[in-house]
């Protein structure tokens, strides 16, 4: 037996969590996990881990690979999110720091396949199937009140979470749709523009990285600025011309970002270096140590803004939540 591992359903966002009527057969609501989407393909034999984009994730995560292999009691197809714990970094060895896999929907069981049956049906067979399973294969918690989903939306951040997923309860799983609602948090800030990397085009700029001060008045990278068109990856680059950091020779200097477990070994994170002296509006989800969590989105730029002026101390304080409470 083999599974065909489909485009996973997606979620529109939405600006709050909606009521439950706001569907026909009401909804759903959970954690939305901030992982790697996985939908993980078991037939007895194989596992494979399949991820929202083209790049398969089997090869990434061999310390899920063998629990699926020795947990699993039957053939499955599931859909769920590979969780790093909040903290670690994603490049460390996978022994070092071992991901957990929580799953929030079934697509298929032994040769029957879910997809066509509501939600419903789904998460019941889902937990039925592995509500016993130990660690590292959880079930997301779920709930039919709207008002705890919104208690969810304010505690669970400080586990690391990303916010609420409403499902609709009556609808069948739809590969690449939005048919289901996200609720995340988003807040602003002023930050430096301190780089940035060339399109993978080679033309323009495809990527913006910004940064905070600290402390200590060093200047921290804390993320990065991208989704620009392709008009406006050329006009950056001309509109930044001005602040490009040079040698003697007038060459433009660089410097190196970080790279992930999943970066290629030969790609090229080197970025040009700006001088620290233009500041810019982001939107942004949530802190993660020093740096932003998810890439952000341009606002504007703050002409009016002193750099100087742009630290951590304008970015909202998340108070810590145990990740094990929110798996009860």
């Amino acid at each position: 037996m083999s599974y065909e591992i489909p485009a996973p359903m997606l979620a529109k966002s939405v600006p709050e969590v909606p009521a439950p009527d706001a569907v026909a057969g009401g909804l759903s609501y959970e954690p939305k996990w901030d992982g790697f989407r996985g939908l993980v393909s078991w037939d007895g034999e194989s596992v494979e881990i399949g991820s929202r984009g083209a790049k398969p994730l089997t090869r990434y995560f061999p310390e899920l690979v063998e629990a699926f292999a020795r947990l699993l009691p039957e053939p499955c197809l599931l859909d769920g999110e590979v969780v790093v714990p909040k903290g670690e970094p994603v490049n460390r060895l996978a022994e070092e720091t071992p991901a957990m896999f929580i799953a929030f929907d079934l697509l298929a069981r032994g040769a029957r396949d879910l997809q066509a049956e509501p939600f419903e049906v789904r998460r019941a067979e889902l937990v039925d199937l592995l509500g016993g399973l130990r660690h590292p294969i959880h079930v997301t918690r779920t709930t039919d009140d709207a008002d705890l989903a919104r208690r969810w939306l304010s505690e669970f951040e400080g586990a690391g979470l990303d916010g609420v997923v409403a499902k609709p309860l009556a609808q069948p799983y739809a590969p690449n749709k939005r048919t289901m609602f996200k609720i995340k948090h988003h807040r602003t800030a002023d930050v430096v523009a301190l780089g940035y990397r060339i399109h993978k085009s080679g033309a323009g700029v495809g990527s913006l990285l910004v940064g905070l001060y600290g402390d200590d008045g060093r200047l921290f990278n804390v993320g990065a600025v991208s989704a620009f068109s392709d008009k406006r990856r050329l006009e950056l680059v001309d509109e930044l011309a001005p602040l490009v950091e040079r040698d003697e020779e007038g060459d433009a200097l660089t410097g190196a970002g970080e790279k992930s477990r999943f970066s290629a070994a030969d790609r090229d994170s080197s970025f040009v270096r700006l001088r620290p002296e233009r500041v810019l509006e982001v939107r942004y989800d949530q802190l993660e140590g020093h740096r932003f969590r998810h890439t952000v989105q341009f606002e504007r730029w703050r002409p009016d803004r002193d750099p100087a002026s742009c630290t951590y101390d304008q970015l909202d304080a998340v108070s810590a939540f145990d990740v094990g409470r929110v798996l009860e």
